[in-house]
């Protein structure tokens, strides 16, 4: 493995955790990205945005632990279970991950709902793509379709041995579906089905809810010291 050129940003507030500092370690956009490297960078705990990769790098905070599920291994609970039997003719499609008006209207929408207030709220079709897309990830956007109508939207990273759950949002009018949940379900199976070993889903916050939720996810591995390890660390 070669030496990647990394930089680390100035301390600002989390935006997970109350009251913490946080700051981040970049690979440098001057090191040349691909599927390959990053297929071995984020089983180092790293994460892509857009087309930046990096990983939590806090002073005096280790709480953000990478997440991935051995997708063999996987066994849905009772209420995954239910997830799956009320989405039975939810319609899928696959497509390549260019910017299609719907996905962004349905977005801001999602935002505008579930997290009012917040920047991303006010992202531009380029801020919007320039944070899910990406010119060297092979990525796919993933519809999910209710009764004819466009109901969810996942973003997926493939890489040679695992998927990556990058982002997901959905229509509020379909929450009782749990389009969040079943996105994730689906991911699990595709990945089984195409040969990838592991699905990674993110940093794991166990005192953040929005984060804590990937404990569902059974058996959950997390990176802890470099080593990865069962859920809970």
């Amino acid at each position: 493995m070669r030496t990647l050129p990394l930089f680390l940003t100035e301390e600002h507030f989390c935006s997970y955790l109350e009251g913490e500092l946080a700051r981040s370690v970049f690979v440098h956009p001057s090191c040349p990205m691909s599927p390959l490297l990053y297929g071995y960078l984020i089983g180092q705990g790293f994460r892509r945005s857009g087309d930046d990769v990096y990983k939590p790098d806090c002073r005096h905070c280790a709480a953000c632990l990478s997440a991935r599920l051995p997708v063999l291994d996987f066994k849905p609970s009772r209420s995954q279970k239910r997830c799956l039997e009320r989405n039975r003719e939810t319609q899928v499609q696959i497509k390549p991950a260019v910017f299609e008006q719907a996905h962004y209207d349905l977005y801001l929408r999602y935002q505008d709902v579930r997290h009012s207030g917040g920047d991303m709220a006010r992202s531009g079709p380029e801020e919007y793509m320039g944070f899910l897309g990406s010119s060297w990830s092979d990525t796919l956007f993933v519809e999910f379709s209710i009764q004819g109508r466009l109901a969810a939207l996942a973003v997926v990273d493939q890489m040679e041995n695992a998927w990556s759950a990058v982002y997901t949002f959905f229509d509020p009018d379909f929450a009782e579906y749990s389009p969040g949940v079943y996105a994730v379900l689906w991911q699990i199976e595709q990945a089984k089905l195409t040969g990838r070993e592991f699905l990674y889903l993110g940093f794991w916050i166990q005192a953040c809810k929005k984060m804590a939720y990937k404990s569902q996810y059974q058996p959950m591995q997390c990176l802890l010291d470099k080593r990865w390890m069962p859920m809970p660390c």
